[in-house]
């Protein structure tokens, strides 16, 4: 027989912290579900691994603007003229036919015209006039690789560095190793109208990375009626509640931060509940900074007037004022889900290079304004290209195909503007058709390695220990492409 053991008495002190664990972790558990850290606001902190922003050697650039035109731009409509597609449009393609995703069957000429733009004479399709006139500052690379002609795979790749989710995204290994120059802003925000792709948050996720660094997704919807536009409604409980007291709110955050500690101290250390705290922190920094960066009204009518009307335009000129108050970096998508993916008719890129032309050239004409352009690193493309054949069915919505094309990672174009890139130069290219990289082919981790180069990063030493090894954005891969620096 068993008696029970009285309950040892507890001192004030051990009460007051057990019941600190619990405030802590029910504050936490708040957050969790109600908080910013839905939408990945977290702070970047200062000081990333490498100690504090210092760089491996001296950056060209210290920001990055990457315009996403998520779904498979055309690079044989867009960037990379093909003068041997269009003698050779309705017969089979000779020699080798690689495979691609669908049916595919013969050669298709681009419906748009080519033209040379600036002095270095980079030529354009009709459908980037104004991209166009900003040639002499581009430096396109028409040898892109990747791995597999499927949307999911290949925009983690573009994005992460590995083709299944579970990677830090580019934007969170550029936050971990340089920190971030707003302690009041995320160090890196992804905008689109909705969530992006299928993919969703693993395009700008931390995974094994401190969460601080994870990426904050922000809607850059157009209002139906700007003129009742709120930009404390862009993000999710950016506002203090009705009759919160800022300095109530102080103590109130001062007050969990202490619980906390204490739970952590005990716990030996908890990253999530580490990134959950900078989250609040941040928060509670955004009410007052944020409201007023997405609010672009207070830009000038000809600023407006450069970028031009839509969602496409409001994410530019909103990814231009975070970059200049300080985010390391800024993803601009196109439209939720794959809207550049046009099967059924190569014509409908006429309608998404109409929302992207004008904002996309702005960008680069704004930072120059802004003095910007010098040290920030612009670059544009998509997942992968388009072949230059024509789609002959297998899974079109509709069962109707005219002028479609299919996914192609063979050969397709990424350009880039700024931050210490040549502009006005091409690097690499693809066969006389457009479909395969045959000259300088560049792979995704090539392009990563370069844009962390820009960046003052040796790629090969930005490295984080998890599970028992080093990784880093571009694995055991990856080579800077010197050619294309300034």
């Amino acid at each position: 027989m068993h008696t029970k053991r009285p309950e040892q008495p507890i001192t004030r002190r051990e009460a007051l912290s057990r019941m600190g664990a619990g405030f802590g972790m029910m504050a936490f558990a708040n957050m969790v579900g109600q908080s910013l850290l839905d939408t990945g606001a977290v702070h970047a902190g200062e000081g990333g691994a490498l100690a504090g922003g210092v760089t491996h050697f001296a950056p060209k650039a210290k920001r990055v603007i990457f315009l996403f035109m998520n779904g498979g731009v055309s690079q044989v409509d867009s960037f990379d003229p093909k003068p041997m597609l269009t003698k050779f449009h309705g017969q089979p393609l000779p020699g080798e036919v690689l495979t691609t995703e669908r049916r595919t069957g013969v050669l298709m000429k681009s419906p748009f015209e080519f033209t040379k733009h600036g002095e270095s004479g980079l030529e354009f399709s009709e459908l980037w006039p104004n991209v166009g006139s900003c040639a002499d500052d581009i430096c396109m690379i028409r040898s892109m690789t990747t791995d597999i002609p499927n949307h999911e795979p290949s925009l983690l790749l573009m994005n992460t560095g590995h083709i299944q989710p579970g990677r830090p995204a580019l934007g969170a290994w550029l936050t971990y190793g340089l920190g971030s120059e707003n302690e009041n802003l995320p160090g890196f925000v992804v905008l689109c109208p909705d969530q992006p792709t299928v993919v969703g948050p693993p395009l700008w996720s931390s995974s094994f990375l401190p969460p601080v660094h994870q990426g904050t997704f922000i809607t850059d919807r157009e209002p139906r009626r700007p003129k009742d536009f709120d930009p404390k409604k862009v993000i999710p409980y950016i506002e203090r509640q009705r009759g919160t007291v800022a300095s109530h709110q102080r103590d109130e955050l001062d007050l969990v931060a202490e619980l906390n500690q204490v739970h952590l101290e005990k716990a030996g250390g908890d990253p999530q509940l580490e990134g959950a705290i900078d989250s609040m922190e941040t928060a509670y920094r955004m009410q007052t900074e944020a409201p007023e960066v997405f609010d672009i009204r207070q830009e000038s009518e000809a600023t407006q007037k450069l970028y031009g009307p839509g969602s496409t335009a409001r994410g530019c000129l909103t990814a231009v004022r975070l970059i200049e108050r300080g985010v390391r970096m800024v993803q601009v998508y196109y439209a939720k889900g794959d809207p550049w993916d046009h099967h059924e008719d190569i014509f409908q890129h006429r309608r998404n290079a109409q929302d992207s032309d004008q904002a996309f050239a702005a960008v680069i004409k704004d930072l120059k304004s802004r003095g910007l352009f010098e040290d920030t690193l612009v670059v544009c493309g998509s997942e992968f290209g388009r072949t230059p054949v024509l789609e002959t069915g297998g899974g079109s919505p509709s069962g109707r195909v005219t002028n479609g094309r299919d996914h192609n990672p063979f050969g397709f174009t990424v350009w880039l503007a700024g931050g210490g890139v040549k502009g006005g130069t091409v690097y690499g290219a693809t066969d006389d058709f457009g479909f395969k990289a045959v000259e300088n082919p560049v792979h995704v981790h090539d392009l990563h390695a370069t844009i962390l180069h820009l960046m003052g990063i040796d790629h090969e030493r930005l490295t984080y220990q998890y599970s028992g090894r080093d990784f880093r954005l571009t694995d055991v891969h990856g080579k800077v492409i010197h050619d294309i620096l300034s």
